[in-house]
């Protein structure tokens, strides 16, 4: 069994404000070693259920936050940017199951240090009519492999948020939000019990997946018209209105684009991604 994990970090256990997920802020060296924890737990969980081999993305901000030295040495690690792929560089058909540690609710929902990719600059995400976030995309382009998202992390409005995309996905909330920038936590221990426990839970009873190629639609309103009018020199991009930019594609290409919209937007605003 191949197991693949995005490891994002807003959701991590005991994380609650910037200073503790973005460089150079005063506790990161912290929240690094909180985070490789969290992913450690979730390894050993899927090992407990069976797995022969382990695949990490760090998938948060710069993409070098995981600790290669502490990470548990079974398991793989992808690490930096860019990636073609961002958040989800490294998956394929091959895998088995995908379990996303340390994730957080979309933007405009009252979670930790929620948002959608960029931080301020996306406003709003739709795939197809359904409005969106991180989880949302990540879950639809591992579908469309064929290998099903099994298992979320993070705290209490981004457990919610996967279950209403998906109620197959098992979570576990390592803190309950009370602000953007406040929680109140699950005990260190006891919340990484609960991902290794939950990861080999989850593991053990792995729903089957068809991969599809079927053609989507994905919408991004943007906080600037200036990023929605570059966009629109990609081909097959429209703009709905000076701020929202749409495109038709299959989904496995709607995520490579949108990755390519983020180094745009980047560029644009000189506001490197947050993820």
């Amino acid at each position: 069994m191949k197991v693949y994990i995005s490891a994002d970090m807003e959701g991590i256990t005991g994380l609650v404000d910037a200073e503790d997920v973005q460089p150079p802020g005063r506790d990161y060296e912290r929240g690094r070693v909180m985070m490789t924890e969290d992913v450690n737990a979730a390894i050993r969980g899927a090992y407990a259920a069976g797995a022969t081999a382990v695949l990490v993305n760090d998938a948060h901000g710069p993409m070098r936050n995981l600790l290669p030295d502490q990470l548990d040495p079974r398991a793989t690690l992808i690490k930096g940017r860019p990636k073609p792929m961002g958040m989800i560089e490294g998956l394929d058909d091959s895998y088995d199951a995908v379990l996303c540690v340390g994730f957080h609710a979309r933007a405009g929902i009252l979670g930790v240090l929620s948002h959608s990719f960029m931080g301020h600059e996306i406003e709003d995400i739709w795939l197809d009519d359904q409005v969106t976030g991180e989880i949302g995309l990540f879950e639809a382009t591992a579908a469309a492999y064929g290998v099903p998202l099994v298992l979320l992390t993070g705290d209490d409005t981004a457990c919610a948020e996967a279950v209403a995309w998906n109620d197959r996905i098992h979570t576990v909330p390592v803190k309950y939000a009370k602000d953007r920038f406040a929680a109140q936590l699950v005990p260190v221990a006891e919340a990484r019990a609960a991902i290794e426990s939950g990861a080999a839970s989850a593991l053990r009873s792995v729903p089957t997946v068809a991969a599809a190629a079927d053609r989507r639609t994905l919408t991004v309103r943007w906080q600037s018209a200036s990023v929605a009018s570059h966009l629109t020199a990609i081909p097959g991009v429209t703009r709905h209105d000076d701020r929202t930019v749409t495109v038709t594609d299959d989904m496995l290409q709607l995520y490579r684009l949108f990755n390519l919209y983020l180094r745009v937007a980047s560029a644009v605003t000189s506001n490197p991604p947050y993820c």
